[in-house]
């Protein structure tokens, strides 16, 4: 049986950075700042992000995340 690898939807912080193109530790400060989208929490300790709404949010120009927000919820 051949196993299909596909990308994940959730990713963790190292990974949202590699997808970015950033350092894992700048992709924190970002995230700290208030730069980056919101993650989902799988567990209290266990932040995701969607790898579709990185890629919109690249694709808007990097918003910060109150403007991303707003963009998202079409105000």
């Amino acid at each position: 049986m051949d196993r299909c690898i596909t990308e994940p939807e959730a990713l963790a912080a190292a990974d949202a950075a590699l997808l970015l193109g950033v350092s894992r530790s700048l992709f924190f400060k970002m995230h700290s700042a208030g730069k980056v989208p919101v993650p989902v929490y799988l567990t209290p300790r266990c932040p995701r992000w969607r790898r579709a709404e990185l890629l919109a949010w690249l694709a808007a120009g990097c918003p910060d995340r109150l403007t991303w927000t707003k963009l998202r919820k079409g105000e």
